[in-house]
């Protein structure tokens, strides 16, 4: 892969003394009384959780890998044990005091999610946010499709993710019709925080929150799918870490109800991957090996599994991304507004590319008016 240096990474690198603050563990903070994060339950790898496709969600059999990885090598076939470690919320040593209402970590004044984990942690100002005030689609979300749904079923479609009132929706109905979109530029290593809801479902759809690979080389690339809400009701929240050419997994699990605003947040550093809910700390990993290789992006799915009784949503209300000392900015990116894609072999047009000139300038405008 050729590489070269691009104006958004001057862009992000001058956030990066705003935004880094030192890695700390969870807080003592609840989680809000609607919405209260449970013990957590956690398998390790003879759990029998379905794996995944290139789609980001389940699928009937592990991938196996195909062909050489675009993005070079991941330095070593991380296929050891899993060491994924769920916390029920414990206060750990180093915990970092709550932020005043003023500290730019804090949501925004019109939240429905006033417990998080940047504020929760302190992790200060986000170098990227999205509060999804007007009417359309931001020019850095990128919807996928039109083109076949997870595993061959149902459609995604660019006609099914929307905004008004304050959010982007993904609907979905009962003929496999739904949505994703992802967000770019992506980065190795950082932070991301959404406030987000989900509305029960019927037979098989499920909401997602994920880091997808850049360089669109699952499995060897890995995925952090650190929301997924499959069961109909919405009231239990999984994690599964994938990582390894034979798209090994991870898998913790937490008892929340999502039909309720609920500020999900990822922690990646280069030590520990972990993960939180109304700001507690419901799953951790320092397993390096199993971390993914390159940079990610955000995406957001409504996945059509088949038999589904429909319709059905969930909701973003707003999104933020902070980088950190270690955090290197992808070289490859999609143009402003351009489509995306969950099935890239089958959709190559649509993959994460180097920008042109005009490209790299319309995005480095559009990072500088999202920098608060």
């Amino acid at each position: 892969m050729r590489t070269r240096t691009r104006t958004t990474v001057a862009v992000l690198a001058a956030t990066l003394a705003l935004s880094a603050v030192t890695t700390a563990g969870a807080s003592t903070a609840s989680a809000a009384p609607a919405a209260p994060a449970a013990a957590v339950t956690r398998t390790v790898a003879d759990d029998p959780v379905p794996p995944r496709d290139d789609s980001g969600a389940a699928a009937p059999a592990p991938t196996a890998p195909t062909g050489e990885d675009p993005a070079g090598p991941a330095g070593g076939d991380p296929t050891g044990p899993a060491a994924g470690t769920a916390t029920p919320g414990g206060d750990p040593a180093g915990g970092t005091a709550k932020a005043s209402p003023a500290d730019p970590a804090a949501p925004p004044a019109s939240s429905h999610c006033t417990e998080t984990a940047a504020q929760e942690l302190g992790w200060g100002a986000p170098a990227r946010e999205s509060d999804f005030d007007g009417t359309t689609v931001p020019p850095d979300w990128h919807p996928y499709g039109p083109e076949p749904g997870h595993n061959k079923k149902g459609t995604r479609t660019p006609e099914a993710v929307t905004v008004a009132d304050g959010a982007m929706t993904i609907s979905a109905d009962a003929d496999g019709n739904t949505g994703a979109v992802s967000w770019h530029p992506g980065q190795k290593y950082g932070r991301w925080e959404a406030c987000v809801k989900s509305d029960e479902g019927r037979g098989g759809i499920n909401a997602l929150l994920l880091l997808w690979p850049v360089a669109e080389d699952f499995p060897v690339g890995g995925e952090v799918d650190w929301m997924e809400i499959m069961d109909d009701s919405r009231q239990k929240t999984s994690f599964f870490l994938h990582y390894g050419p034979g798209n090994d997994q991870d898998y913790g699990s937490v008892k929340h109800d999502s039909t309720q605003w609920s500020a999900y947040a990822l922690e990646w550093t280069p030590e520990k991957i972990t993960a939180y809910v109304n700001g507690k700390e419901w799953y951790s990993n320092t397993d390096t090996d199993q971390f993914p290789p390159r940079p990610m992006n955000m995406t957001m799915q409504l996945d059509y599994f088949g038999n589904a009784g429909g319709p059905t949503a969930m909701h973003m209300d707003w999104a933020r991304q902070w980088a950190l000392p270690q955090s290197t900015v992808a070289t490859l990116s999609l143009p402003p507004g351009s489509a995306a894609t969950g099935q890239p072999r089958d959709f190559p047009d649509r993959k994460p590319r180097e920008l042109s000139q005009p490209e790299q300038q319309a995005q480095t405008a559009m990072l500088a008016r999202e920098h608060r």
